[in-house]
């Protein structure tokens, strides 16, 4: 083994999944420059590193040093310290950040935001939050650092250190020690098998019990976060759990489930062949109970006055079908209503009569979606206000208790009729939370659309409700003279009752063979053809949607093909990482703090690089809103020219363009086409293969979820 220390020169390769580099580096005295190879994730030019190892000779490139230790080391002299914070190495420190502290601190610079953090704020620019942000930097950076050699040491990949840290901070190397199964529960992106690599490396054995009732729980888990199950049946769990942990481990599995049963906190309860993680069980015994409840409850409902209903209709210029006329009887009589039907069947008119309604009896109903989007549509369409179900439940932080919902059985909501738009996305966790804090005399309405995808999180709300035969279910199927007009409502029917589209008027379907002829097809679209047609600007008038994310033809390719078209790069514009000023970009997990959520879309208008900050422009309404994003919160946004058909539910667009094509058979089913369709109000481009059309509108099959909601609340 033999030891260098110097500075890397250029990183010519890094692989993402386990870090290994081929770099070059030149020597403290600067005398020579070596070709270092190995195990080396994170590692970028300009960094001062000592590196340990043993020399080989590469047939077409000479001597290499194999690199079997590394690590990152400070600089002693101030011109080392501007740059080794100037690298970008510790986020929210950039060149003109840098060039201020070591500035001002000289040699110091390490000894003050060790040992005198608070001393930041004698720089002008720096205040306490923007010196907190970098002091929790720079501990992260030196934390994952030791983590990266710690994991190293043990043979796994080392890519995975910043996550790690990121959620258990100081406490990352003891909680791998202790149970590193922990990290498949914990940490995102991290599955079992990186978790269980590392549990071998540590000394695990294979017939653990511990490994085996893990393994069973993660079996449960992802059938619930990747298929939506609730419960998975005996035989079927068992089988994937052998798939997870080896053939050998078939004797012991029983034994390891049935002592996960009987421990207090196993975790998992097993009933009639049914095996649930206990949360889920608890979730759906306590919902059927509550639905139960509110359907039994002898509080007294109001009498139907027949001349409420004529008097909505005259005073608001409507002429109700007679099974709207229907559902506006029930939220007046029912304490459990279900408002289905698809698109142009005029539910969003029912709801507005409902409202109406209820207003003659100085009743105000509260109106809730799953979503800010669809929360925003419905506040649009019927003039009263309407809020996410996490917001109506008052979702965020409590002191010592972390992130929660404020509203529950102990701080009921108030009302007396609670109207939820979107109710085919409600999973079961949601509608838990939502029931355990709604009145004992409550009445509640749950509208939507059953053909469309299910929800993402596990269950099937919705339908369980309808089959139990204990709620008031109106389906309006007449489609309305000025909707039927509109090939995609005539479409959507189409597809929902497993026939073709035809094109017309404001729906096309345009064939296009091969995955470059699709794309490039897809780019003169958005950027040539539709906004001369539709007259206005591609960013907000036109949305692609795509059944996956990967691939050719996945979310993320499409996103750059469609950065690099709507708004290339330019010298006026200033980008980092995968941003650039001008993206149009979406918010991928709901924020209460910043009041941005899932799903949101607005533009970057302004981008620090060397700050890492960027600053997105929400519409709201007729005006907009800005929100900053600071180093460490980039990953909330993702780049929204392409979005998943999942992530575009609750939301409609003036124009909407599909690529339908064999090389996402896996996701091509009819509820997902039919749901991508209806988001759009003036036109519908599909762009691909007719035979996966075709196969995507025969593709009824759609996945079974195991709930026994159903059940629960019909007995």
């Amino acid at each position: 083994m033999e030891t260098y220390e110097g500075r890397v020169k250029k990183v010519t390769f890094q692989a993402e999944d386990d870090g290994y580099t081929i770099a070059t580096l030149e020597t403290e005295d600067s005398k020579s420059i070596l070709t270092i190879v190995g195990l080396m994730p994170g590692i970028r030019e300009r960094d001062p590193v000592r590196v340990s190892g043993t020399w080989t000779r590469h047939d077409k490139f000479g001597p290499q040093l194999q690199v079997q230790t590394w690590e990152k080391v400070i600089p002693q002299t101030v011109d080392g310290l501007l740059d080794y914070f100037s690298s970008g190495a510790v986020k929210g420190i950039g060149k003109a950040t840098a060039r201020k502290i070591v500035g001002h601190f000289g040699l110091e610079t390490l000894n003050v935001l060790e040992r005198a953090p608070e001393r930041l704020t004698e720089i002008e620019g720096i205040g306490e939050k923007k010196a907190e942000r970098i002091l929790a930097s720079f501990r992260e950076h030196r934390g994952v650092q030791s983590l990266v050699y710690y994991l190293a040491s043990k043979g796994v990949s080392t890519g995975i250190a910043g996550r790690i840290y990121k959620r258990y901070g100081a406490q990352s190397v003891s909680v791998l020690e202790e149970n590193p199964y922990r990290l498949a529960d914990e940490v995102p992106g991290i599955g079992f098998k990186t978790a269980d690599a590392l549990a071998q490396q540590i000394g695990i054995p294979p017939l653990a019990p511990s490994r085996l009732k893990f393994g069973l729980k993660f079996a449960l888990s992802t059938a619930a976060d990747e298929s939506g199950h609730v419960y998975l049946p005996l035989q079927e769990l068992l089988e994937k759990s052998i798939s997870l942990l080896g053939p050998d481990t078939a004797p012991h599995l029983p034994a390891a489930l049935q002592s996960l049963t009987e421990e207090r906190t196993g975790g998992v309860k097993v009933e009639n062949g049914r095996v649930y993680l206990t949360g889920f069980y608890l979730m759906e015994e306590k919902t059927a109970e509550r639905l139960r409840g509110l359907i039994d409850a002898e509080s007294a409902i109001d009498e139907l006055d027949a001349g409420v209903i004529d008097d909505v209709e005259r005073e608001e210029g409507l002429s109700l079908a007679p099974l709207q006329r229907e559902a506006v009887e029930a939220v007046l009589t029912e304490r459990l209503v279900v408002v289905t039907g698809g698109p142009g069947t005029g539910k969003t008119t029912t709801v507005k009569a409902m409202i109406a309604a209820l207003a003659k009896q100085r009743i105000r109903p509260v109106l809730a979606a799953p979503t800010g989007r669809a929360a925003k549509r419905m506040t649009e369409s019927t003039g009263v206000e309407s809020k996410t179900l996490h917001r109506l439940l008052e979702y965020g932080q409590v002191e010592g208790e972390g992130l929660k919902f404020q509203r529950n059985e102990d701080n009921r909501l108030e009302g007396k009729v609670f109207i939820v738009d979107e109710a085919s996305m409600i999973d079961l966790y949601l509608f838990y939370c939502l029931l355990r804090a709604l009145p004992d005399d409550a009445r509640l309405v749950l509208c939507g659309d059953i053909d469309q995808l299910p929800s993402v999180g596990a269950g099937r709300v919705l339908q369980d409700v309808i089959d139990s035969g204990r709620a008031k279910v109106v389906r309006l199927l007449t489609i309305f003279r000025q909707a039927g007009e509109s090939y995609i409502v005539k479409n959507a029917h189409r597809i929902n009752q497993g026939q073709l589209p035809q094109s017309a008027k404001d729906f096309f379907f345009v064939e296009q063979r091969g995955v470059d002829d699709v794309i490039a097809y897809v780019l003169d679209l958005v950027t040539r053809r539709l906004p001369n047609y539709l007259q206005g600007n591609p960013l907000d008038n036109i949305q692609v949607l795509v059944p996956m994310r990967k691939g050719p033809l996945g979310v993320d390719a499409l996103n750059l093909h469609l950065q690099a078209a709507l708004n290339p790069k330019s010298l006026d514009k200033r980008e980092h990482k995968q941003f650039r000023e001008g993206d149009k970009v979406m918010q991928i997990r709901n924020h209460y703090q910043k009041d941005v959520y899932n799903g949101d879309v607005g533009r970057i208008v302004s981008l620090d690089p060397d700050e890492e900050d960027l600053t997105v422009e929400f519409p709201e309404g007729g005006e907009s809103r800005l929100v900053t994003y600071q180093a460490g919160e980039w990953d909330h946004l993702t780049l929204a020219y392409a979005v998943s058909v999942h992530k575009s539910q609750g939301s409609e667009y003036p124009c909407v363009v599909f690529p339908v094509v064999f090389q996402h058979r896996v996701m091509l089913q009819r509820n997902l086409l039919y749901t991508g369709v209806t988001r759009a109000k003036q036109l519908v481009m599909l762009v691909g293969n007719k035979g996966a059309l075709q196969y995507a509108v025969q593709n009824a099959d759609n996945q079974h979820r195991y709930s026994g909601l159903c059940d629960r609340i019909s007995h």
